[in-house]
């Protein structure tokens, strides 16, 4: 009897080759959904396919955002006109192996997938008024040509924690690899205060990258504008509190902070974004 798939395709775009963008709902600052949520905005993502939770998520543990129950999912989206597949997805509880197949299974078979970019923010003891940075780490020579083309950190040195397994974006980097496809995972560093807010300068970071090489021709002016507003929202948080403020400069001047002090910038700017929107 033939292993019924952990998927389900109801639509087949028509590619000859295209590209496959992941990005994970549980991120650092939203980072990988407010990529790829951003993109299918812009580019009218259709969905065709998706991975059946049953298997891989613990499905008695739905959590409950605004009052709404977010159950557990993964979606493919196609984008008309672009050899773009987004594939936007809650990070699987248990079955890593399968499940990432599966969504390799689904790029390759159904989307004729060449290259694959997985997005994801890493926590930095830095402040929000540097500059954010692009790095990315590949899986094969092709891919590391093809990123020295661009102005990003390449082969970031990431080794997982002594006990801990890979990262969901490494093991997919891996699994990619075994089948001879070119990927890459895309990281940004977010500033540790920002990792339970958002973070709309490190979207822009990621989404400048996939516009210039994938040509999507998609116009940037919102996010740009998002992260003017931010900014001026902690500027007047710095200005209300001098406490947060010296915080602040402290980590600009590269100092280091405190426990108590890291927790409570946290909270502050945490709050304070909350109740601006």
């Amino acid at each position: 009897m033939t292993e019924k798939q952990p998927y389900k395709v109801f639509g087949q775009p028509e590619f000859e080759s295209s590209t496959l963008v992941v990005g994970w709902s549980e991120d650092a600052a939203k980072l990988g959904s407010k990529v790829t949520d951003y993109l299918n905005r812009e580019l009218g993502g259709q969905e065709f396919a998706e991975i059946e939770p049953d298997d891989f998520f613990p499905l008695g543990g739905v959590s409950v955002e605004n009052d709404i129950a977010q159950f557990p999912e993964g979606k493919f989206y196609h984008c008309p006109g672009k050899d773009l597949v987004l594939f936007r997805s809650h990070p699987p509880r248990s079955d890593w192996y399968r499940f990432l197949n599966s969504v390799l299974d689904v790029a390759e078979y159904y989307c004729h997938v060449k290259e694959i970019y997985t997005v994801g923010g890493m926590v930095y003891l830095g402040t929000h008024t540097f500059p954010r940075e692009l790095m990315a780490l590949s899986n094969s020579p092709e891919m590391t040509a093809v990123l020295s083309q661009y102005d990003l950190a390449r082969e970031i040195d990431y080794e997982s924690p002594p006990g801990q397994r890979p990262t969901l974006n490494s093991f997919l980097l891996w699994a990619a690899q075994r089948r001879q496809l070119a990927a890459a995972s895309l990281w940004v560093p977010i500033p540790f205060y920002l990792v339970g807010a958002e973070d709309p300068q490190a979207w822009g970071k990621v989404l400048e990258f996939l516009d210039e090489r994938l040509d999507l021709g998609i116009d940037l002016d919102a996010i740009d504008e998002e992260a003017a507003r931010q900014d001026k929202r902690i500027t007047i948080l710095r200005y209300n509190s001098p406490e947060i403020d010296s915080y602040i400069n402290k980590l600009e001047s590269g100092q280091g902070l405190t426990q108590d002090e890291s927790e409570s910038l946290v909270k502050a700017v945490e709050e304070f974004l909350r109740r601006q929107y």
